[in-house]
């Protein structure tokens, strides 16, 4: 998944049917298709072009059983996820679900002006031993006051795969332009990531 989009859920179909890239739900959650009135089921959102989702995201968190049951669904339904942590310990915890990504994103530093690689490298790479000790397969992303594409090819030498990103651009006053800026500091991709 070399660059995907987790626009709000009415703009999710609408997008996936009009972009070249992979569309995520910000939330999915672990029912199984039927009546469920106002759940986000994962069979739903396949139906309306989704790729994957979104899961324990830092303004969406959920019980860790709870993550492994969405993992799991969306699994089943052929799309993934892109699980959220927090600190070290809920890596560890999470990595067993074993989601084709995790995202390592300390949430005092989401949406600030200093990114995690320089406020807590170190972070970085413990996250990213803890994941491979469990999940040689899961892609290592970080997020978290990434601004820029400096930010980006720090994260890639600390050893993650690649980044989650959000104010960057959601307050860019042209957020074309900034993903241009962004999308900078990667290099080509490897063969582990390439045509995700």
């Amino acid at each position: 998944m070399p660059a995907a989009i987790a626009p709000s859920l009415p703009d999710l179909g609408h997008l996936a049917g009009q972009l070249g890239i992979p569309v995520l739900s910000q939330h999915t959650d672990p029912d199984p298709a039927g009546a469920r009135t106002g759940r986000v089921v994962a069979e739903a959102l396949r139906a309306a072009g989704a790729s994957g989702s979104l899961v324990n995201h830092s303004e969406r968190r959920i019980p860790e059983a709870e993550v492994g049951e969405v993992v799991g669904r969306l699994r089943e339904v052929g799309l993934a996820s892109i699980v959220c942590a927090g600190d070290l310990e809920e890596t560890g915890r999470l990595a067993r679900f074993r989601p084709p990504f995790l995202a390592i994103e300390p949430p005092e530093l989401i949406g600030g002006d200093v990114s995690v690689t320089s406020a807590r490298p170190e972070l970085l790479r413990e996250a990213v031993r803890a994941v491979r000790s469990v999940s040689a397969e899961t892609v290592v992303l970080c997020g978290a006051g990434i601004h820029d594409a400096a930010d980006i090819r720090a994260a890639l030498a600390l050893g993650t795969e690649g980044v989650l990103v959000a104010s960057a651009v959601a307050r860019s006053a042209d957020p074309g332009v900034a993903i241009e800026r962004l999308v900078s500091g990667f290099g080509p991709p490897t063969e582990r990531t390439k045509g995700v």
